[in-house]
């Protein structure tokens, strides 16, 4: 787990730091890092899994600040919990719901942030629309996901969805910002953008598994996989007229 987190943006300094539970390998990014968050700031997680993310913004926002993670699995809010209870991480809180209709007020956050869970719903212009409604007028939000730079074949779609649902969900990039366009969002800016290493993706057995069922060649799959990419990306809730 900790070798992917490296993998994926997180250093070994910010991995030391967390409670073990915390670390479990998933991801695409490092959004927080991102962020460029601000002490006294109000933060919110979609799809904080055992709260990595939320513990990392945790210590950016101080005890001034606030963290919400919001999870759709009671027994990832309970490790949470129990993360942040381990942690000592007291201005960190967790909330079961789900991501396409979020347990907050209206404006109340400064910040969303996501780390590769957007791609997994069904319904993702509801989630950005969603996430518009929590920030307050001028919050940004932060994401790490993944995005297609050219559509995967179909075979690979429908074999995928048995074992890998980030790729078979995933959107293009074009889709993907446009999409965020559409909830409202304004100053879309990729701020960084990486090939997402296949075997992240796939391990081995699954990665035959797939084969078989698209009836390629590993090879095949491999380099249709090589159009996955992690993207971060920036975008603001319009301020208030003054």
């Amino acid at each position: 787990a900790e070798a992917a987190g490296r993998a994926v943006g997180y250093s070994t300094d910010e991995l030391d730091s967390l409670p073990g539970e915390a670390v479990m390998g998933l991801g695409c990014g490092n959004p927080a890092a991102l962020a460029g968050l601000s002490a006294g700031e109000t933060v919110l997680d979609l799809g904080s899994g055992g709260g990595i993310d939320c513990f990392l913004a945790s210590r950016k926002v101080g005890p001034s600040g606030r963290v919400i993670g919001v999870d759709m699995t009671p027994a990832m809010i309970d490790r949470a919990r129990s993360n942040a209870r381990e942690g000592g991480y007291g201005n960190v809180e967790f909330r079961l719901g789900e991501i396409e209709s979020l347990p907050v007020r209206d404006a109340s956050v400064d910040v969303v942030i996501s780390n590769c869970v957007i791609n997994l719903s069904t319904d993702k212009p509801r989630v950005f629309r969603e996430a518009y409604r929590a920030l307050k007028p001028g919050g940004r939000l932060m994401v790490s996901d993944l995005a297609l730079l050219r559509p995967l074949p179909e075979a690979i779609k429908r074999s995928a969805e048995i074992y890998v649902a980030c790729v078979a969900g995933a959107m293009l990039r074009t889709e993907y910002l446009a999409v965020m366009a559409g909830a409202g969002f304004e100053k879309i800016e990729i701020l960084g953008e990486s090939p997402y290493p296949p075997e992240l993706v796939l391990d081995d057995p699954r990665l035959s598994e797939v084969s078989a069922g698209a009836g390629m060649s590993v090879e095949e799959i491999k380099t249709h996989l090589g159009s996955v990419v992690s993207l971060s990306v920036k975008g603001f809730k319009p301020s208030l007229p003054a």
